[in-house]
């Protein structure tokens, strides 16, 4: 007697026609759908396997291991997207406040300037995150990641090799966060990043991480009361009532002083010429005039210091050297900065470069 199954076509042999095999009632008797779509109640013993709709042993063969290599392939997926992803050490001592982090990891705990490194992104919020990975290349963003980190959770985005740093330095990291129930609604994050190459190869760079638990470069990206800077309107908006949606200024980074003469990436020059500073000179001392050149010299460098950057070039001209020699001067009350005569192919001999360093 064959062996049948729900979906298998079968035959009549007492009659002319068949159908389909919709139920196994006990062994001697089955449904059956024949062609009308009403079900009827057939003894085994008076069907016969439409042979002609059945695959072939060696199709069988073919679909079963396509489908048991599909089903590995995604189990391993599935295990492979776990592995990426852990929990994050919330009540730890030192455990950084509660917002979005980028970090780099280093394999070596021991020997922090060499081997791999996990770049993780950190999520040490009660909301879920739904993110996007993006790395500046050239003129062009290539979009490396995406998916969804658990609440107070991180996720490996890639391990890379210290030849591939300089590729992860420039990027953006764009986010919106959900809560199944919650009394308030989250900015979405759009925090573009630019790091210098040269930190990664700074012990001082790496400090033990309290949500981590290992030494790692950490980069805030947004911490939460910066998220919900403007919710309550935003939260407002969605319950029906009068309010905005967050302006454009609460979502971009506010620009710094220093970005108006910015000229590289993390490089500035910064024209100290009195003629520079003010539109009319008529009235003021020598006195007042270097007194303005001064306050702009350290609200320069203040703000590149804030900012990460790397070089400002002053501009102080030639004259009799006061106002370099107070530049000068002035440097020894900043710990991480250096100095230097700038290039005179592009400034003469009255500019200075002032590199800024990462502090210890």
């Amino acid at each position: 007697m064959a062996n049948f199954n729900i979906g298998d076509k079968v035959n009549f042999l007492s009659s002319v026609g068949g159908g389909v095999i919709t139920k196994i009632i006990d062994s001697r008797m089955v449904m059956v759908e024949i062609e009308d779509g009403f079900e009827i109640p057939c003894l085994i013993s008076d069907l016969v396997l439409d042979y002609r709709s059945q695959p072939s042993r060696q199709q069988q063969i073919v679909e079963s291991v396509s489908k048991e290599l599909q089903d590995k392939q995604v189990v391993e997926a599935e295990q492979r997207e776990a592995a990426r992803k852990s929990e994050l050490r919330r009540f730890a001592k030192g455990a950084e406040k509660e917002g979005v982090y980028l970090a780099f990891v280093p394999h070596e705990q021991q020997w922090l300037l060499t081997g791999p490194l996990d770049v993780l992104l950190v999520n040490n919020t009660a909301y879920e995150m739904l993110y996007t990975f993006t790395i500046k290349e050239a003129e062009r963003f290539v979009n490396v990641d995406y998916g969804q980190i658990d609440p107070h959770g991180k996720i490996v985005v890639e391990t890379i090799s210290r030849d591939d740093l300089e590729y992860w330095t420039n990027g953006i990291v764009q986010a919106v966060f959900t809560k199944e129930t919650s009394d308030r609604v989250l900015l979405p994050l759009n925090a573009p990043f630019s790091l210098h190459a040269n930190r990664f190869f700074k012990e001082g760079s790496y400090q033990m991480s309290g949500v981590l638990g290992e030494k790692a470069l950490m980069v805030s990206l947004s911490d939460l009361i910066a998220l919900q800077s403007g919710d309550g309107d935003f939260t407002q908006l969605l319950k029906g009532g009068v309010g905005s949606v967050a302006s454009k200024k609460d979502l971009v980074k506010p620009e710094a002083p220093i970005d108006k003469h910015r000229t590289a990436p993390g490089e500035a020059v910064v024209d100290l010429h009195i003629g520079e500073l003010v539109d009319n000179i008529l009235g003021m001392s020598s006195h007042d005039m270097f007194a303005l050149q001064m306050d702009c010299f350290k609200k320069m460098l203040d703000s590149a210091i804030a900012a990460d950057y790397s070089k400002v070039t002053f501009i102080h001209g030639v004259g009799n050297g006061v106002l370099k020699n107070a530049i000068v001067a002035e440097l020894k009350n900043y710990q991480n900065t250096q100095n230097r005569m700038a290039s005179i192919a592009k400034f003469g001999v009255g500019a200075i470069d002032v590199l800024i360093t990462e502090k210890k």
